[in-house]
């Protein structure tokens, strides 16, 4: 495998970055997690164009272009034949003292790694997920903003603890208000009738690219979306439960809280969504070769 490190491809086992980087002792950077279909890379600009918002906003300084960003990403595709794949976009601060202090880290890492992934078992997009709600509350907007993808994961990493302990795959996070906030890797939705709601940005969610995508095609099929306040009573009493991800793509969830979803199997809506979806996908994006 070769891994794009600050313009060059290099062996996987070269591929290393200083015990000082900010990035490892400090979750100081950001990332983007983008997909692959068919020769193609999805998203790629939406994707990029986060990255860098998130950079900016934690006045970290990219040392390249966003059309450079994008054009390393298809290299390193290309490199690893990642035709069908995840790509894992990380931007560190670089190399600094021991000290907080960002400013000592003069050069900013890039690392771009395009592999294989397989986030949940084939059976569970077929019978659904079961999950929890757990303790682990939602960053708070004020604190280290949601819509910013750091590098510190902690926050979801805590909540993702609580639900293997509980076993379970998935957990659904609630802000400091006890409102919904998301999934500890993905956004969430739910179905009533002809209507599909998820948690807005205010509530602690990351407005994720697939989600927006999402949004978007089921308004194509005639559903009306929108963004409210959440609570688990309208997760609990919802026709069907669905979370998003770039590499959940959609998956159905048939239990939250020991509490059936629906029959407790992906619903019609969802299984509509993600056939759409995959379909969108398959025939849309950045072409590698």
């Amino acid at each position: 495998m070769k891994i794009y490190m600050n313009g060059k491809l290099v062996p996987e086992n070269k591929a290393t970055v200083s015990v000082f980087d900010h990035g490892l002792l400090y979750g100081d950077g950001v990332f983007e997690g983008i997909r692959s279909y068919n020769g193609r890379v999805f998203m790629l600009d939406e994707h990029v164009a986060r990255l860098y918002r998130s950079a900016k906003a934690i006045a970290l300084e990219i040392p390249m272009s966003q059309p450079e960003m994008a054009a390393a990403v298809v290299k390193t595709c290309k490199a690893n034949q990642c035709l069908n794949g995840y790509i894992r976009l990380v931007v560190t601060r670089g190399v600094g003292t021991l000290g907080l202090n960002p400013f000592t880290c003069k050069t900013p890492q890039v690392i771009i790694i395009a592999a294989a992934i397989q986030l949940y078992p084939q059976e569970l997009y077929e019978k659904g997920l079961k999950i929890v709600t757990v303790g682990t509350i939602r960053n708070h907007t004020e604190s280290v903003n949601p819509m910013i993808k750091s590098l510190n994961y902690l926050n979801n990493i805590l909540a993702k603890i609580e639900a293997i302990n509980a076993g379970t795959v998935e957990a659904i996070m609630l802000n400091h208000a006890g409102t919904v906030a998301e999934a500890t890797g993905d956004n969430i939705f739910a179905v009533s009738g002809k209507k599909l709601f998820t948690p807005p940005a205010s509530s602690g969610a990351l407005v994720g690219i697939t989600r927006n995508v999402v949004m978007d095609l089921a308004r194509q099929r005639g559903l009306e979306v929108s963004e409210p306040t959440m609570t688990r009573y309208d997760l609990y009493t919802a026709d069907e439960v669905f979370l998003t991800g770039t590499a959940a793509e959609i998956i159905g969830v048939g239990e939250i809280d020991r509490r059936l979803i629906g029959d407790g199997k992906p619903g019609p809506v969802t299984r509509a969504l993600a056939e759409t979806f995959h379909k969108f996908a398959c025939e849309s994006g950045t072409p590698i070769r």
